[in-house]
C-alpha cells in the first residue's frame, strides 16, 4: 500500500498580528473613512452584541457604511490598501527560506491563509503570491464592482473547515466534498503534516485542532510589546505545541522551530515508508 506519495507539509497562517503587526483594516481604511481605529472596533463589537451578529459582518457592513459618500469600495480600491499593510520583520523573505529548507530535506511546502480579514486586502500585498490558497473574508460586487455584500464570512470556528480541506485536498470553497469520508491512503496531508501559526483567541479552534490531531500549533507574539501572556495562557491550555517571537527573519527562533519541525517530517515520513516497506515484505 502506498501509504503517502508526496511529503507535504502544510504551513498555515492566520494574517492580522501574525503576519502583520496590526489589523489591516486599520492600516489606512478606517483612516480613509474618517474613523478612530478605537471607534470603529467598539462600534463594531456594539453593533455584532446588541444584534447578535457575528463580528465579521458587522465591521464589514462599518467598512462599507462608512465609506458612502467618500469613495466606491471595489476590489481593486480594497487591494491598493493591502499593498501598504505593514508586515513583520523578515516576512517578505521567509517564504524562500522555508521553501528552500524544505527542498533540502525533501518536504515539499506549501503556504496557506486562514483569516478573519479581508480576502481582497490580502491580495494585495506583498506576499500574496506565496500562498497557495487565501482564505479569508470577502465582498460581493455588483455589476458595476462595488462591494454590497459579504461573499464569505471565516470567523474563528468555521477556521476550521479549511484546515480539513487543506487536509483532504479540496480546496475551492463549494467543494461539499470536503464533508465525505476519506481512507487514510487517500489523504493527501496528514494532520501530523500541519501548521497553524497564529496570534489570538479566533484562533484557537484551529489551533487546538491541530494539536490534537498530532499536527503543530505555534502562538506568535509580537516582538516589540513583549507580551507573552496569551502565548503562556495558550500553552498552559494546551491549544499550541510551541510559542515564538513575530520575527520571521533569517536565524530566529521562529525559523529555527520550522526547520525542525521540517526536519522531523522527513524522519517521520522515511520511518512511515519503512515500515510499509517491511509489512508489505511480510505479506508476500
Amino acid at each position: 500500500m502506498d501509504y503517502q506519495k508526496e511529503n507535504i507539509l502544510a504551513i498555515c497562517y492566520d494574517f492580522d498580528r501574525t503576519l502583520s503587526p496590526f489589523e489591516m483594516q486599520a492600516q489606512g481604511y478606517i483612516q480613509q473613512i474618517n474613523e478612530n481605529v478605537d471607534d470603529f472596533w467598539n462600534l463594531a463589537t456594539k453593533l455584532a452584541i446588541d444584534n447578535q451578529m457575528d463580528p465579521n459582518l458587522s465591521y464589514m457592513y462599518l467598512m462599507l457604511y462608512g465609506a458612502k459618500g467618500k469613495f466606491q469600495v471595489k476590489k481593486e480600491k480594497l487591494k491598493e490598501f493591502g499593498s501598504k499593510v505593514r508586515l513583520f520583520k523578515g516576512v517578505e523573505t521567509w517564504f524562500d527560506r522555508i521553501n528552500d529548507f524544505g527542498r533540502k530535506h525533501n518536504v515539499t511546502i506549501e503556504h496557506y491563509i486562514i483569516s478573519s480579514g479581508l480576502k481582497e486586502m490580502i491580495e494585495g500585498t506583498k506576499i500574496a503570491k506565496e500562498f497557495k490558497a487565501i482564505y479569508a473574508n470577502s465582498f460581493l460586487y455588483d455589476k458595476n464592482g462595488v462591494a454590497v455584500w459579504p461573499a464569505q464570512n471565516i470567523n474563528f470556528t468555521n477556521k476550521t473547515q479549511f484546515l480539513f480541506r487543506i487536509s483532504k485536498g479540496t480546496l475551492n470553497v463549494n467543494d461539499n466534498d470536503v464533508n465525505r469520508y476519506y481512507p487514510k491512503e487517500s489523504i493527501r496531508i496528514p494532520f501530523e503534516n500541519i501548521v497553524y501559526i497564529g496570534d489570538s483567541q479566533t484562533d484557537i479552534p484551529c489551533m487546538k485542532l491541530a494539536t490534537s490531531l498530532n499536527g503543530h500549533a505555534i502562538g506568535v507574539y509580537d516582538p516589540v510589546i513583549q507580551n507573552k501572556e496569551r502565548v503562556h495562557e495558550l500553552i498552559r491550555d494546551h491549544r499550541i505545541k510551541y510559542f515564538a517571537k513575530a520575527d520571521y527573519s533569517e536565524g530566529s527562533e521562529l525559523e529555527t522551530l520550522l526547520f525542525k519541525i521540517i526536519n522531523y517530517t522527513q524522519t517521520s515520513f522515511e520511518l512511515k515508508s519503512e515500515f510499509h516497506k517491511n509489512l508489505a515484505e511480510s505479506l508476500l
